[in-house]
């Protein structure tokens, strides 16, 4: 009889510590989806001001062109763009080019006093700050994922339920890691 009490009494720990490993992966893989979900929150708001900032700025920086142009490409990659690397990727082309956008804004004095382009580049900013801490929550939300699912035991439960390993959200181009050239000549 204590010999099965014993062995029931395993069974019923193994089990609780299955249920427990796999209610925990559940648990990370939805913070990482919610994190994603708070980034790609901040990054539709970005999306939908910068419009607005073209517009102010078209009347202002009409020998700009190519800065313009690359900011409206930037946007329009991100509508193109299919899974989670590329959204990531167009996302920091319109970083970058948004960067290039207000260093050449230095330029134009009567632009910069705009109190329109003023709110507006108030606004990106922080709409890119909150944009920056939702990408460190969801990477170090992803970096706890990929944890349980690589290290010794849990990724013994992560493998036989299928989960994997999450992409962090990494700057691909080395350029964009450069801060933008900003020339008061």
């Amino acid at each position: 009889m204590i010999p099965l009490l014993i062995l029931v009494g395993l069974v019923v720990v193994v089990v609780a510590w299955v249920v427990g490993m796999y209610n925990g992966l559940v648990g990370l893989r939805n913070q990482v989806k919610e994190g994603w979900a708070q980034v790609d929150v901040q990054l539709k708001r970005r999306f939908d001001l910068i419009p607005n900032l073209m517009e102010t700025v078209k009347g202002y920086m009409s020998h700009e062109r190519e800065t313009l142009e690359a900011v409206t490409q930037a946007r329009a990659a991100i509508s193109g763009a299919g899974g989670m690397p590329e959204r990531m990727a167009a996302e920091g082309g319109l970083t970058a080019a948004l960067g290039r956008l207000f260093a050449v804004s230095e330029s134009y004095p009567d632009l910069k006093a705009s109190t329109n382009f003023l709110s507006l580049q108030e606004e990106l900013a922080s709409t890119e700050n909150k944009i920056s801490f939702a990408r460190q929550f969801y990477n170090e939300t992803v970096m706890r994922m990929n944890n349980k699912v690589q290290m010794f035991p849990s990724n013994i439960i992560a493998g036989m339920f299928n989960f994997t390993a999450e992409t962090f959200f990494e700057v691909e181009d080395e350029a964009q890691r450069e801060a933008p050239k900003v020339d008061f000549s």
